[in-house]
């Protein structure tokens, strides 16, 4: 299992410092925001990682990360001219995926909770072993017409999934985590750009789901799933990763803290 991490946005919505910082650069608390995906995916046992970054950031995301062997693992880079699409994401990566199955996770998503790392490395085992083809993430919320929702039958079928929906069916909401195997590149390909000019991860799902080989997997309440994407929202990360941090005494999106779990610290991926 493959991992590739999407940090080609502008991050438009945190002007005047997306001006000259790539968002996923951020700090949220005390590590610059792109930690917090990287660890978790290494948490779930992923080595091999592609970074999908825009063409003026490049420089910086190869300072900060580097090739990945300080942590044991392997980072790769490739550029995105311009963003278009969570989908679009895929097909850059195509070389990277090869014949393999991935795991795909948005630069400005953090996700914590206790054994997480271990509920994706199962899920990610069951699509290897073609129990799933792919595996959403979603989280409840207080406000569904902000996000793509899933809505399902009360035996947890699939019913629907709706990008930002005016008549609100359900509260679960399609996180920036998810699993697929090797035919999203196909999928990914064969989609036509919406009206807002980009591929739709909601067409790719559903694509999934027509065919029966989706599962949602919706995350519990002892999990916290945070966005980035706005000042407020990129506060209260930061302010989460504190509390954590000072009350519990641990690091949250830490990498090297991951490695040392993993084993994988003087054990660089071959």
């Amino acid at each position: 299992m493959k991992g590739i991490i999407l940090a080609g946005g502008a991050g438009s919505r945190l002007h005047p410092l997306t001006l000259a910082t790539n968002k996923h650069l951020l700090p949220v608390y005390d590590k610059p925001l792109i930690y917090y995906p990287l660890t978790t995916l290494m948490l779930a046992g992923i080595r091999e990682f592609l970074v999908i970054v825009n063409p003026y950031d490049l420089i910086q995301y190869k300072k900060l990360l580097l090739d990945g062997t300080q942590w044991g693992v392997k980072i790769l880079y490739q550029v995105q001219e311009n963003p278009g699409g969570i989908p679009q994401g895929i097909t850059i990566g195509e070389k990277f995926i090869g014949n393999d199955n991935f795991a795909l996770i948005l630069g400005d998503n953090i996700f914590y909770g206790v054994g997480l790392g271990r509920s994706i490395a199962d899920l990610a085992e069951k699509v290897d072993a073609n129990l799933h083809d792919a595996v959403v993430f979603t989280y409840k919320v207080p406000d569904p017409e902000r996000y793509g929702i899933i809505s399902l039958s009360p035996e947890g079928g699939f019913l629907s999934i709706d990008e930002k929906p005016t008549h609100v069916k359900s509260d679960l909401a399609v996180t920036g985590l998810y699993i697929f195997n090797n035919n999203a590149i196909d999928y990914a390909s064969a989609l036509i750009e919406s009206d807002r000019g980009e591929l739709e991860v909601t067409d790719l799902i559903r694509n999934y789901a027509l065919k029966n080989r989706l599962f949602v997997n919706n995350l519990n309440l002892g999990t916290a799933w945070l966005d980035t994407g706005t000042f407020s929202s990129l506060n209260d990360a930061s302010n989460f990763i504190r509390i954590v941090q000072e009350r519990q005494n641990v690091k949250v999106g830490d990498p090297f803290g991951a490695a040392i779990v993993q084993g994988w610290l003087g054990n660089s991926f071959e």
